[in-house]
């Protein structure tokens, strides 16, 4: 019998499929299998074991027997998915899913996943229903970057019953999961109802669904070369973009370079309010304003003409407080670092805490002290950074505020011995 499948790539690199037990996966895997070339530079599964389903422990021990059958190492990885994030316990499980195969995965290594020609045509279905853009609609790719390594859909063009048909012609065993009998996920309604239905009309609409998704993700391509440039001229330094500049992009550029400038800095997807609240808020805002849109522990902060890109934690516990000598850098809380540089340590050591309020401290060539809350402000150190500088302090005396302000006796110390201080706060 001629298989319904084509040989399968002799790849040079290794190769970690994510095995579920199930019909998908279990033909990929044997698929991969029948390449000596493909064994030779090291196929591996992984099996991430839910605890869902009461069969759960049985399908962990189906695949351990099938990768011995087929003589392949198997890693089987057991995670807990919350049942209240708060987008429902499909996709907590999907992110489960994902943060272990990123822990598992080595570098230079492709993680292969058995999506279809079917799971391309309902994931297109399923985001032109949530009305999605072209980004939205080119679905999933059959190559793109993954953790340490790379993501690989090698059946992406194949259709489901291709894949049924080489499993019953390997005589191969695969865990039927009765979830996917249940129609309440927006996926198996599509999977029962709707396509059966479409295909009645039209036999070929998985196809054309896929295709669909595919020129799409060819226009998608197209004009990620085109962001990339104009996100290239906007961009300051990483995590900050010039207002000016990006305000001279067409309205609807604009949107595309704000979710490709986010997702670069490897933070949540940026939603649809965001992007409202940017341009009705944040760009129009005054020279001097504090404006900014918060999610999921990131905020966007306009400053001084430019978006700061931020954790919405980032500062300094307000009851942080260490002794430190100057011997060494010394981390702080946020991330950042404190450092002496020049000398080997500090004449006496010191307390360094954060900031509460009210401090005080007298500058070189002054007489009399002043609020450090007004020096910061005159300083052009933006109004986050100022509640992550960590203040030295000789008992009761403020000595310096980061490097950024420093009292008339440390400078004098610094300047003599030819010392300094150097501050890195931490980032998002």
């Amino acid at each position: 019998m001629t298989s319904p499948l084509p040989p399968p790539p002799d790849l040079p690199t290794p190769v970690l499929v994510g095995f579920s037990g199930g019909l998908d996966s279990t033909v990929l895997l044997h698929w991969l299998a029948q390449s000596p070339a493909q064994r030779a530079a090291g196929l591996r599964a992984v099996h991430v074991h839910h605890g869902l389903q009461d069969a759960a422990d049985a399908w962990a021990t189906h695949c351990e027997a099938i990768c011995a059958e087929m003589e392949l190492p198997l890693q089987v990885i057991r995670v807990q998915v919350p049942r209240d994030s708060g987008n429902g316990l499909e996709a907590a499980a999907r992110s489960a899913r994902r943060e272990a195969f990123a822990q598992v995965l080595r570098e230079h290594e492709h993680l292969a996943l058995a999506h279809h020609r079917d799971d391309q045509a309902e994931t297109f279905l399923l985001r032109a229903l949530r009305g999605s853009g072209v980004d939205g609609l080119a679905a999933m790719r059959a190559h793109g970057p993954f953790a340490a390594g790379s993501l690989w859909r090698p059946l992406l063009q194949i259709p489901r019953t291709d894949l049924r048909d080489y499993a019953l012609a390997n005589d191969l065993h695969w865990i039927e999961d009765p979830s996917n009998a249940s129609d309440a996920a927006d996926r198996n309604f599509l999977r029962l109802h709707v396509m059966p239905l479409l295909a009645q009309r039209w036999p070929q609409a998985d196809a054309s669904f896929a295709r669909s998704a595919e020129l799409a993700a060819q226009s998608q391509r197209l004009l990620d070369v085109a962001d990339h440039e104009a996100l290239r001229r906007c961009v300051i330094s990483p995590g900050v973009l010039d207002c000016s500049r990006l305000s001279r992009q067409p309205r609807e550029r604009r949107a595309r370079l704000l979710r490709q400038w986010v997702r670069s800095c490897g933070q949540p997807p940026l939603p649809a309010a965001g992007i409202k609240a940017i341009e009705r808020e944040l760009l129009p805002a005054a020279h001097d304003a504090d404006a900014q849109f918060a999610w999921q522990g990131v905020r966007i902060r306009r400053w001084r003409n430019q978006l700061h890109l931020l954790s919405a934690a980032l500062a300094l516990p307000l009851d942080w407080s260490v002794h430190w000598e100057g011997r060494s850098p010394l981390a702080l809380p946020d991330g950042g670092e404190l450092a002496l540089v020049g000398r080997d340590r500090l004449a006496t050591p010191v307390q360094v805490s954060a900031r509460r309020g009210g401090e005080r401290i007298q500058l070189p060539g002054r007489r009399h002290s002043h609020a450090l809350k007004d020096l910061l402000q005159h300083s052009g150190l933006p109004p986050w950074q100022r509640r992550q500088l960590p203040l030295l302090y000789d008992g009761e005396t403020l000595l310096a505020a980061g490097d950024r302000v420093i009292a008339a006796p440390l400078q004098h110390w610094l300047d003599e011995h030819g010392a300094r201080l150097q501050w890195t706060p931490g980032v998002a």
